[in-house]
């Protein structure tokens, strides 16, 4: 049994989401289930949608009809809180039969909640010049110096020493740290 909060995917009744979202956050309210139910999101996105007169109106719509996600750590209790919630028909990536289901991989969860501004993509927090240290792979405990930074694709340049001469070297943001 993990202590730590995992994200799941209940499945609801197709168009009842909002209000199985209140329900669920009622309950957990209600049931002191704080310390187990962290948080109930429903991903919605908003488009522009033409109008028959030309103009443009804003709508919302749900990114995933029929799902709701809940970030919770799964227990005997806490499962059942949310599967006796009314209009909720199951967890996806569940056998039935009381089997526990599956978290989302910590990668697909996380593009999500990007995606709806849940949480933020991390920046570079160097400055090109600055010294740090990798702190992890082939390159472990070598220093360079920054030259470059991407921070959509999370990635950084450092010019790391090789053989006598600075050679510059892509690494991940969480490989390196500040020296």
């Amino acid at each position: 049994m993990s202590d730590m909060p995992r994200w799941y995917i209940v499945q609801t009744y197709s168009g009842f989401e909002t209000s199985v979202k209140e329900d669920l956050e009622r309950r957990i309210e209600s049931m002191g289930m704080q310390n187990l139910i962290h948080r109930v999101v429903l991903p919605e996105e908003t488009y522009q949608e033409k109008k028959a007169d030309g103009t443009l109106k804003e709508k919302v719509r749900k990114m995933f009809p029929g799902y709701v996600f809940v970030e919770m750590i799964i227990t005997d209790e806490s499962w059942h809180v949310i599967r006796n919630t009314p209009k909720v028909t199951g967890f996806l990536g569940s056998s039935g039969n009381r089997t526990k289901p599956v978290p989302i991989p910590t990668e697909e969860i996380n593009q999500i909640l990007l995606k709806v501004g849940i949480i933020e993509k991390p920046r570079f927090k160097y400055e090109i010049g600055e010294k740090v240290e990798i702190v992890t792979g082939p390159f472990a405990g070598q220093t360079g110096e920054v030259i470059s930074f991407d921070n959509d694709k999370e990635t950084c340049v450092i010019n790391i020493e090789m053989f006598g001469r600075g050679t510059p070297t892509e690494f991940s943001f969480s490989n390196i740290k500040e020296r």
